[in-house]
């Protein structure tokens, strides 16, 4: 069954380019940079990639993020996952990035979305890999801020397909973006938003009668409500899941835990994604033969989790179908 995982055509529609920096890639760009990192080797940082909950890992997350200075930083950055992509049979992704990460540091916005484009111009042209891009909101700033680079953001209007919102969640509910979600949905741009990760209901809830998200970023609290679970099992509306990202974050104890295993059979629309894999110490198939291990899940849950995952991207009917059928024909082989 894990040779199977492995090989089986999927997608990740919930991946924090940011959060796919390695390491060896961190050192290597800040030598090459010239920026200081708070770590003296590679040890000291697999070291800190112990966390307590989520804005401990922001705290490193955004440290790191500092050696990305020019577009081939976030071209290179790009490629490197790409390649993960290719060993896991990842067919399309769905990519987030934080401009608000970088233009706070004096990096221009095309710098940053011009880089990460032409990694994925070139995973099509020459591995055939799909993709899209979605630009995050932090959500400890202010919506102000958001609007300023939704603004920066429209003369790439063609490369960015939609927009989230991610970062610290606790105390900073979606509806504190309420206008420029609207603005967003206005300009055309697909809507998708973090919550239910660490936060109670309620952010689910805000996210998707407030910011009227196509897509819940992790979720995983809807269990808590059976309202919520029957609404979302009606609607389909897709759950990013990201099972290492919640064992790391504390959300749950171990990964015998987790939830994703219930809320499949109750017939939510779920999907397994990596999140921040160099963080959470594991790309998309160490996710899925984690669940796979710990959660019993069988032959049909995991081609059912790959089918969920391109029913629920942004990419016409004609490619899902030829990508279920892609999957369809690998099951038979």
């Amino acid at each position: 069954m894990i040779d199977f995982i492995k090989k089986m055509p999927k997608a990740e529609l919930h991946l924090h380019i940011e959060g796919s920096l390695e390491p060896l890639m961190m050192f290597e760009l800040a030598k090459k940079n010239n920026v200081k990192l708070p770590y003296k080797n590679l040890e000291e940082v697999k070291n800190a990639y112990e966390f307590t909950n989520l804005q401990s890992f922001l705290d490193i997350y955004y440290a790191g993020a500092n050696v990305l200075i020019t577009k081939e930083d976030f071209f290179d950055l790009t490629w490197a996952y790409i390649i993960k992509c290719k060993e896991d049979n990842i067919i399309h992704t769905e990519i987030f990035f934080d401009p608000q990460t970088h233009t706070s540091r004096k990096i221009e916005f095309k710098t940053v979305i011009l880089g990460i484009k032409e990694a994925l111009d070139k995973a099509y042209t020459e591995f055939g890999i799909t993709s899209n891009i979605i630009m995050c909101f932090l959500r400890h700033l202010t919506q102000e801020d958001a609007l300023k680079t939704l603004n920066q953001s429209l003369e790439f209007k063609d490369l960015i397909i939609g927009v989230g919102l991610d970062s610290s969640e606790l105390g900073n509910p979606p509806s504190k973006f309420k206008e420029v979600f609207k603005k967003a949905k206005k300009e055309g741009f697909k809507i998708v938003a973090h919550a239910g990760e660490e936060a109670d209901v309620s952010y689910i809830y805000e996210a998707i009668d407030i910011l009227e998200v196509q897509r819940i970023d992790h979720g995983v609290q809807s269990i808590n409500s059976k309202e919520l679970m029957d609404l979302l099992k009606e609607s389909q509306m897709p759950l990013t899941v990201c099972p290492f990202s919640n064992i790391e974050l504390k959300v749950f104890k171990d990964m015998s835990e987790h939830n994703i295993k219930l809320m499949l059979d109750y017939g939510i629309n779920v999907t397994v994604n990596s999140d921040d894999p160099s963080y959470f110490k594991g790309y998309l198939n160490d996710n899925f033969i984690s669940l796979y291990k710990n959660l019993d899940l069988n032959k049909e849950d995991i081609i059912k989790l790959a089918k969920n995952s391109i029913s629920s991207s942004f990419i016409s009917d004609e490619l899902k179908n030829n990508y279920l059928e892609k999957i369809n024909k690998f099951i038979l082989e």
